[in-house]
């Protein structure tokens, strides 16, 4: 059976959880379209990530890659468009790092950027069809999420498998993060747990039937 890798990330700044590993567990082992969906969180943390994400590629060789992440302040879920070659923190990682103007991969022979290879028009149809609000995003920020989401495009086109679909989805806060904003700040707009893991499912089934 074909497979597709699933990805969130873990809680990192001051969110108590992250919707999106809410969501990757939610759908974990589920079939869907006749693939098998494997999910895994990865670490807020851009060299482990990689590791993690070298391992789960070589690992499963999925048949398609849909990586997730939060993006906090965004009304709806939204695909990326692209991944840009480049570091540039604005807040520290889990392990407190900040990384300024550094690229995101270290071989110099790498590109600046690189396009997402998912279905992003069938996927945005099939929200549409579904009831579920969404767009593309033509900035994935420059923080971990971005990372990678170029890693996976790099290393699928280094190993000659630029072919299997491949990009990164962010969803909006939940409750639980909402909740936890300082009442001193701005309000984020969230969408219940439920519906971003519906978001996150027919991305999923969308995927799958383009395999």
């Amino acid at each position: 059976m074909p497979t597709l890798l699933l990805t969130g990330f873990e809680p990192f700044h001051t969110h108590p959880v992250n919707p999106s590993a809410q969501a990757a567990e939610a759908l974990d082992g589920l079939a869907v379209g006749g693939t098998r969906v494997r999910s895994a969180l990865l670490p807020v943390e851009p060299h482990a990530a990689a590791r993690a994400l070298g391992t789960l590629l070589d690992t499963h060789q999925p048949d398609g890659v849909l990586l997730t992440g939060l993006a906090a302040g965004r009304p709806q879920v939204t695909l990326e468009r692209v991944a840009l070659n480049v570091m540039d923190f604005v807040i520290p990682d889990n392990a407190g790092q900040v990384y300024r103007d550094q690229p995101a991969h270290a071989d110099a022979s790498a590109p600046a950027a690189y396009l997402s290879t998912l279905p992003l028009r069938a996927i945005l149809e099939a929200w549409r069809g579904a009831g579920i609000p969404g767009d593309i995003s033509n900035t994935a920020g420059l923080y971990v999420c971005n990372f990678v989401m170029y890693h996976a495009l790099h290393r699928l086109a280094s190993a000659g498998r630029a072919g299997v679909p491949c990009g990164f989805l962010h969803v909006p806060a939940n409750a639980e993060v909402a909740l936890a904003v300082p009442e001193d700040r701005p309000a984020l707009p969230y969408l219940p747990q439920e519906e971003i893991t519906r978001a996150v499912r027919v991305a999923a089934e969308t995927v799958a039937r383009h395999l």
